[in-house]
């Protein structure tokens, strides 16, 4: 027996049209899982789910158009408009070989046994607007204390797929919930079998908690252990001090407080996470005690690029946090000018520059006091210089270059390597002297030096 719940949740018309029309037909539909639990948590859910005791052949006879996205796990994809619903028998799943895949999935006429084999109690509620709200093992209860709590033995859930570790402690820092002490308990002993779990199922997981309101709460992955699996160079920064009058905390702290100092995009996050990641590694205590890390942008930089490419990220993101990393202490000892923050943007790209900014406020946010309204001061400064720049649409690269290598060879210059060295003499000159920007002026230049 479970329990039904007198709850009003609004159902999306397709959704309602694809439960009415399997329940017409003598079956039970239900929407199930993260869709019930984001609605009553009053957030827009990104995608419905429906599970149903009818089989897939028999859904697919109620719909004109059907597709078999995972027919041998029980799962119909419903196409109304174009727009897409998973529709998926309710099952069990039989013992799990891998940490990842059941070895055999069986059908069951049971809604209770489809639930009990979901990972948290938050996503194991269903609803449909007859029998009102689901709730077998108490998501709402869940829902009320902030906790993640597994259906069931942890261990269990655990050893089904392990990368519901991940998803337990990604869910606590997207909803600021706790985990319950159990499903902690399970985490510790099993996070060491995530190295079954592939790269891109990883990187996913991890990029959701970076973006996520509670970014910090990634210090749960290296409490529980689950880091020193999936990011090993965390830990070594957790264990690396900085004694040091600009920093008040260790390595590894500095860098989890300075996650939430920047908007929550990918990028920004990923670029806070590994900013310093280089630290332990060129860490040297001088004869007072003091912690020098000469160099690390550069070490951050290249190991940025190694961890993103084990995780299996993209070639742009790839590059993007690679140049935040390398540069995230350009010119934190230089007063900034026009000239200096044109030779700047054309160094280190202007699509990366302006996140610069933003990284290295993180970052002297996520030090001591000492001297802090003095660097942040200094940042504004090349701020002001910056949007003087743009303002008055200084050029700061080839892009942006009055002339062409076809405007040189209309004007005689042969193709060949000394067409891109006289475009990248012109960008140099135009670097110190905006104002002869101008395919006139540069055109006289060019014949001067030819």
């Amino acid at each position: 027996m479970y329990s039904e719940v007198s709850m009003r949740i609004q159902l999306p018309e397709k959704v309602k049209y694809i439960i009415d029309s399997i329940t017409a037909a003598g079956y039970e539909a239900y929407a199930v899982g993260g869709c019930i639990r984001d609605s009553i948590l009053g957030r827009e859910p990104s995608d419905w789910d429906i599970t149903t005791s009818a089989r897939p052949e028999q859904v697919k006879a109620l719909f004109r158009r059907t597709v078999d996205t995972g027919i041998a796990h029980g799962t119909v994809t419903v196409m109304l408009d174009r727009e897409g619903f998973e529709v998926t028998t309710y099952r069990i799943d039989g013992e799990y070989e891998d940490h990842r895949h059941p070895r055999e999935v069986l059908f069951t006429s049971q809604l209770v046994e489809d639930l009990r084999r979901r990972d948290f109690t938050i996503n194991a509620m269903a609803y449909n607007e007859e029998a009102g709200l689901v709730d077998a093992f108490d998501g709402m209860g869940d829902i009320q204390r902030g906790l993640i709590r597994c259906v069931g033995c942890a261990r269990e859930r655990f050893t089904e797929d392990a990368l519901r570790i991940l998803r337990a402690i990604r869910f606590s820092a997207q909803l600021g919930y706790a985990i319950e002490e159990g499903t902690r308990r399970a985490i510790r002993e099993l996070a060491p079998s995530l190295c079954a779990i592939n790269a891109e199922r990883i990187q996913t997981e991890l990029v959701k908690l970076l973006v996520s309101p509670h970014p910090d709460y990634l210090r749960q992955a290296y409490d529980m252990g689950v880091t020193a699996v999936i990011l090993p160079e965390l830990d070594r920064c957790m264990e690396t001090p900085q004694h040091h009058p600009h920093h008040c905390y260790n390595v590894g702290e500095h860098i989890l407080h300075s996650l939430g100092g920047v908007p929550p995009e990918k990028d920004l996050r990923l670029a806070m996470l590994l900013h310093d990641i280089g630290k332990p590694r060129t860490w040297e205590t001088d004869e007072e005690g003091i912690s020098h890390f000469h160099g690390h942008p550069a070490v951050s930089a290249e190991m940025a690029r190694e961890i993103l490419r084990r995780l299996r990220f993209d070639n742009d993101t790839i590059v993007t946090v690679r140049r935040l990393v390398e540069f995230h202490d350009y010119g934190n000892d230089v007063t900034p000018t026009p000239v200096i923050v044109r030779r700047a943007v054309n160094r280190i790209g202007e699509d990366i520059f302006p996140k610069l900014l933003i990284v290295k406020r993180a970052d002297i946010l996520a030090q001591s006091d000492y001297r802090r309204q003095e660097k942040l001061e200094l940042v504004d400064a090349w701020e002001s210089c910056y949007q003087q720049v743009l303002a008055e649409k200084q050029c700061v690269s080839l892009k942006s270059l009055a002339v062409t290598g076809r405007d040189l060879i209309d004007a005689g210059m042969k193709p060949g390597p000394e067409l891109g060295e006289m475009l990248q003499q012109m960008l140099a000159h135009v670097l110190e002297v905006p104002g002869d920007n101008t395919r006139e002026k540069l055109l006289e230049i060019f014949m001067k030096i030819t």
